[in-house]
């Protein structure tokens, strides 16, 4: 029996696996990174031990100091999580070596499916080789690892060596292993899985269908069960590969085969995940179980009832990243004032007043959703993520809820291809014009007690400046005190607290919920967040034109080749590359023109805001001649 268990991962999957234990009564100890010393999953843990450093290399992919963490705590057992070492065969030996108990498939098994062409392979499937106009457009992919690295769309054979290269690069800084190969892109295609679950007694249970067709970068944001619109002959068909695959490599404990279906219904099988998904949750809501409980009564030797429960309703997940959907996704850093999110299924690794870094993948939380039909498991995830508290850095809320609204993602017309139409409109947005209003009122009621004094004087108008986050724009707003209260044009103000704020517009009573932050000048107003301007803004913070600033902070993993000072350059050519929260970001130049300034190095790390390269545009270098 398992009396202690490890989690070998970080965040909300240790928090997830640390939930279950404690229903279970099994005791729990958390490893963690320097960058994690006082994280959410420490905290929850009964013990925890210390993995010197912060870069992963150092600490989570350590599975040497993982199994003396162990053992130094005395655990039964280790639960690799997702992600760092879940899919690694030599860590799943070395635990097992170590007398410990592995909550996962055999290394065998993990080994067998690990590398995608040879799991292509086990499946019947033959590699594409010799690639030729007929066949594209293709996808380049990694053979090892996932989450979207070392992944590229190849439309044009004269692009393909090169994306050929850039792939196996980003493997090889990623994974360790640059081997990359080529399948047929399906245009149009779906992305549908079929979570598994085996005992040690022959019987596999596929417990359903899961469409995760909502992607950026090749990542899933948007996740459901089941995968709505599929007939039951192609249903049983995916069930029979997906038991075809655990049984060809004596499947034992959770796993996901995931498949791409065409326009035409056609399902071709792209991989076996040998681990726990991070949207496993969608599946517990539908059939009302505990995965992670399975999983540990599965290696306890414990056996399956021979069929799954029957399902119930319909499950909507969200991935809610510190990430700016509207500049490229990048990631973002910094204090996490407040998280709150109600009213559904939340799984997270952060709390109030966390700080998010550059280590580690930027999400924040899963939402999930359950109701008896996808309309309402839509509509109630929606509503939640709106009502949602995210104060801190720059995150995906909106976007999420957007998504889920959008007409296209509510009937059902689903592909991996949505966001290629949509971002536009999925990441543009007008705010409440009213807001910034209601920012000023707010603050200076909090910040003066004789707020509503007046004087028999006409008030002079007061005038603050906003600008709106992450877009930019910047909001002037006047306002004044008279004998009944401040006053607006064209505006009734009804209340005005530190916290709320009443205005009523044309007979139209509107409540405000604002929240202030000091430290960073933030202020957020029904979740829109704003920074207050300066009266007198600095005139030296500006930048020559041409200058390129790092979008997050990271590390430059790379310079395009032979790129130096004097060099002509083209209109989004790929000059650098970052390397920030397991995501490459490429740097272009904005415009054609001469590199006159590199100040960025492979291995560099650098601030968000940090100056990396200057582009003299071509109309400049004119104007000065």
């Amino acid at each position: 029996m398992i009396g202690t268990l490890l989690v070998a991962n970080r965040g909300e999957i240790a928090c997830r696996v640390f939930r279950t234990c404690r229903a279970l009564g099994i005791a729990t100890v958390a490893v963690y990174s320097d960058a994690d010393a006082d994280a959410l999953h420490v905290r929850e843990a009964d013990t925890a031990v210390r993995l010197p450093g912060s870069a992963p290399a150092d600490t989570y992919l350590r599975g040497d100091l993982i199994v003396k963490a162990a053992q130094a705590a005395g655990a039964d057992a280790v639960h690799p999580g997702y992600g760092f070492l879940s899919e690694n065969a030599d860590f799943a030996r070395a635990v097992t070596d170590a007398g410990l108990r592995w909550i996962g498939p055999p290394p065998e098994a993990i080994e067998a499916m690990a590398s995608k062409p040879r799991a292509k392979e086990l499946m019947g499937i033959a590699p594409l080789s010799g690639v030729t106009e007929a066949d594209l457009p293709v996808l380049v992919k990694a053979a090892a690892g996932g989450g979207g690295r070392g992944m590229r769309v190849v439309r044009e054979l004269a692009d393909l060596d090169r994306e050929l290269a850039a792939a196996a690069a980003e493997a090889a800084s990623a994974f360790g292993d640059g081997e990359v190969f080529v399948e047929p892109y399906v245009e149009g295609g779906r992305h549908v899985e079929v979570q598994l679950l085996a005992d040690t007694h022959g019987t596999v249970w596929p417990l359903g269908t899961r469409d995760c067709s909502l992607q950026r970068r090749h990542q899933k944001v948007i996740e459901e069960a089941p995968a709505p619109g599929l007939g039951p002959a192609l249903v049983e068909s995916l069930y029979e590969q997906a038991v075809r695959a655990a049984r060809a490599t004596g499947y034992v404990g959770a796993g996901t085969v995931e498949f791409l279906v065409g326009p035409d219904g056609r399902a071709q099988f792209l991989e076996m995940n040998t681990r726990l998904q991070v949207e496993h949750p969608v599946t517990e809501a539908v059939f009302g179980i505990d995965l992670v409980a399975l999983q540990l009564r599965v290696a306890e030797g414990f056996a399956l009832d021979p069929e799954p429960p029957a399902p119930h309703g319909h499950a909507v997940e969200a991935r809610l990243y510190a990430e700016d959907p509207a500049h490229g996704f990048a990631p973002q850093t910094g204090t996490l004032h407040r998280f709150s999110v109600s009213g559904v299924r939340v799984d997270t690794g952060c709390a109030d007043g966390d700080t998010i870094g550059v280590h580690y993948d930027p999400m924040l939380a899963k939402a999930v959703a359950h109701a008896p039909t996808r309309a309402e498991a839509l509509r109630r995830l929606a509503g939640a993520l709106e009502r949602a508290e995210v104060h801190g850095p720059v995150t995906n809320r909106d976007f999420l809820v957007r998504s889920l609204r959008h007409p296209e993602f509510v009937a059902a017309r689903l592909d991996t291809g949505f966001y290629d139409r949509h971002l536009g409109e999925l990441t543009s947005h007008t705010p409440d014009p009213r807001a910034p209003l209601a920012a000023a009122l707010a603050d200076a009621h909090g910040r003066s007690p004789r707020f509503g004094g007046f004087r028999n004087l006409h008030s002079q108008d007061q005038v603050k400046h906003y600008r709106a986050e992450p877009d930019g724009t910047e909001h002037e707003v006047r306002y004044r005190h008279t004998r009944t209260g401040p006053e607006a044009e064209g505006v009734r103000v009804l209340a005005a607290g530190p916290e709320l704020v009443v205005l009523e517009v044309a007979g139209v009573r509107r409540q405000f919920r604002v929240a202030r932050y000091a430290s960073s000048g933030q202020v957020y107003v029904n979740g829109a967040a704003y920074t207050a301007l300066p009266r007198f803004p600095d005139a030296t913070a500006t930048q020559a034109p041409g200058s390129l600033l790092a979008p997050m902070p990271g590390t430059v993993v790379r310079l395009a080749e032979g790129l130096a000072e004097g060099a002509a350059v083209t209109a989004g050519q790929p000059l650098l590359w970052l390397e920030a929260m397991k995501m490459e970001h490429r740097v272009t130049a904005p415009a054609s023109g001469t590199l006159t300034a590199l100040h960025a190095a492979p291995g560099r790390q650098v601030e968000v805001g940090a100056l990396l390269a200057v582009v003299v545009p071509e109309s400049a270098q004119e104007e000065s001649s």
